[in-house]
């Protein structure tokens, strides 16, 4: 019979190996890296789950939003070293390539950019415009880059035709259409619609005229090689927060509503409705049907026909996810 100094003993031991010791006690330290936002529209909903949902936290990562106007700023912020990664558009990223930059396309949560440019009344055709003064974020941002092509594909001249005035943020841009500083605006869902209902018309849609990859994850080729851990939990995560957002439409449309500052139910079912199917499964950076991106870019820098699409991305982190079944068990008897 075990006495009781031995059974003492065994108890001690026991307790040593089922309780965590100091190390285990808590969780790792989270990793904090700061993410750039581009522009406030559901585009960027995904991250903006990811960090409400706890889906970063779960993947080991503190992640800070930074609002930057336009992908032109968000990539010179990046390649400065004061962001780990960014959405930022295509052509952006590829002129900056061009330019000596190292920056990769990790992922593209959607396919097409789902914003309008929304005009006064009595413009009634593109011809319209001549003279007029166009609403951007930033030079080089999205809609800069993709509704100068559209524009010219109607045979306006973007460089003699128009001025093109850097106001800001959709907030900032929807105010600018309604003060009359600007007489079109890009808005994307819900400014659009609010502009709309205030008498404004859509002139142009981005979804009709052009394939244009967007809602992206950008990094550098540095991060990838020096961390690449980090960078697949950062996917890892964005993969996730789609999956969520499909499964989850209430949860969803309370993150939209505390990013947008909006609590229209009408905007925010909306908002649920149009994007929900546009996110992709499986984000894989996109390099088919780009066409019109190279057009865009060629604009700046005729040598981009030079380059393929592969030279702008990394597809390995989605391929890995894919490959895995991780993504493929987010869905399961869903």
């Amino acid at each position: 019979m075990m006495k009781c100094a031995e059974r003492g003993l065994v108890v001690l031991i026991f307790t040593l190996l089922i309780l965590p010791g100091p190390a285990a006690a808590q969780d790792r330290p989270l990793k904090k890296i700061y993410w750039g936002v581009s522009t406030l529209s559901p585009t960027l909903w995904i991250p903006w789950i990811a960090k409400e949902a706890k889906i970063f936290e779960r993947n080991g990562l503190d992640v800070e939003a930074v609002l930057l106007n336009g992908s032109g700023r968000t990539s010179q912020a990046m390649l400065s070293g004061s962001l780990f990664a960014a959405s930022v558009a295509l052509p952006q990223v590829m002129l900056a390539v061009l330019n000596g930059a190292d920056l990769a396309n990790v992922a593209h949560g959607i396919g097409v950019q789902a914003s309008r440019l929304m005009v006064r009344p009595e413009i009634r055709r593109v011809e319209d415009l001549k003279g007029k003064k166009i609403g951007i974020s930033s030079l080089g941002s999205a809609g800069d880059l993709l509704f100068g092509y559209v524009l010219r594909k109607y045979g306006i001249d973007t460089t003699r035709d128009l001025y093109w005035l850097a106001v800001g943020n959709t907030g900032e841009r929807l105010q600018a259409l309604y003060n009359g500083s600007v007489d079109a605006a890009d808005l994307s869902y819900p400014a659009d619609v609010q502009a709309e209902r205030k008498g404004f018309r859509p002139l142009l849609d981005a979804k009709k005229e052009i394939v244009y990859p967007t809602a992206s994850v950008v990094t550098r080729r540095r991060t990838i090689k020096e961390d690449r851990d980090t960078v697949m939990r950062f996917v890892r995560s964005f993969v996730e927060g789609i999956a969520y957002l499909k499964q989850n439409k209430e949860a969803s449309k309370q993150v939209l509503a505390k990013y947008l500052r909006s609590n229209d139910a009408e905007y925010l079912e909306g908002s649920y409705q149009n994007f929900r199917d546009d996110f992709i499964a499986a984000p894989y950076p996109i390099t088919k049907g780009l066409d019109a991106i190279y057009e865009i870019v060629a604009h700046r820098r005729a040598d981009i026909r030079g380059h393929k699409p592969e030279e702008f991305v990394d597809t390995s982190f989605v391929a890995e996810l894919e490959k895995s079944g991780f993504i493929k068990k987010l869905y399961e008897g869903k």
